[in-house]
């Protein structure tokens, strides 16, 4: 099994250290949110989105059902923490990509680099977080809140991109058009992937698998172009 794996879903002892400037209050807030994540991952996993209550997820925590509301507005949410995690990950190699770079391939590249950080390893390639995919695409809540979080992800990217192109992206098509397309080739790749019957695919098997998606997306850009068809 990979060195990337974990065995639960546990979102505090894998954070990444934080800045020596954050305060106290601040250090509190994330531990509390993580463990609150992590609790709801676990029990949703443990018994089902149903069976899983709100209470249950801050009992786990030891906190209480306010603190919980200050976090998150339900249990899918908590569960799925991960996913925003992640889109904030990826927004930020996004932003840091060459300037002249084109977008999709640095939309791209941000992905690639995403997925092979071996310090902080993406959230979504951990067996457990890859059984809550696979439990999203059958969940209706959960694959609501999932939607919810990813077009939250994409609406940055667009604003990166529209940045990146010097335009606006609420009069110009081209951000939202090329964030939904790259976006759409790892949503794809990922489900994909968490559906695979091989239970120790991991980070490798899924950067190639996102790497072949990409690919397939060019080059059938490539020949949708009018320059290369022929009208009938």
């Amino acid at each position: 099994m990979s060195h990337w794996d974990i065995s639960e879903c546990n979102l505090g002892s894998m954070t990444a250290t934080k800045p020596t400037t954050e305060d106290r209050r601040q250090r509190k807030a994330r531990q509390t949110r993580d463990a609150l994540a992590t609790a709801a991952c676990d029990l949703i996993l443990e018994r089902g989105t149903a069976a899983t209550t709100v209470e249950a997820i801050a009992e786990r925590a030891d906190v209480t059902r306010r603190t919980f509301s200050r976090h998150f507005a339900g249990k899918e949410d908590a569960a799925l923490d991960f996913v925003r995690r992640d889109g904030d990950r990826i927004n930020a190699l996004l932003l840091a990509r060459p300037a002249d770079e084109p977008p999709l391939l640095a939309y791209r590249r941000a992905v690639r680099d995403w997925l092979a950080d071996h310090q902080d390893p993406a959230w979504h390639v951990r067996p457990r977080m890859r059984r809550l995919l696979a439990l999203a695409d059958t969940e209706p809540d959960l694959f609501a809140a999932y939607q919810r979080i990813r077009v939250d992800a994409q609406e940055e990217s667009i604003r990166i991109v529209a940045d990146r192109l010097g335009t606006d992206d609420a009069r110009d098509v081209r951000p939202a058009a090329l964030v939904d397309a790259a976006a759409g080739v790892l949503i794809a790749a990922l489900r994909l992937w968490a559906r695979g019957d091989d239970p120790d695919a991991g980070a490798a098997d899924l950067a190639a698998l996102v790497e072949r998606a990409y690919d397939a997306l060019t080059s059938e850009a490539a020949a949708a172009t009018p320059d290369s068809t022929t009208e009938e």
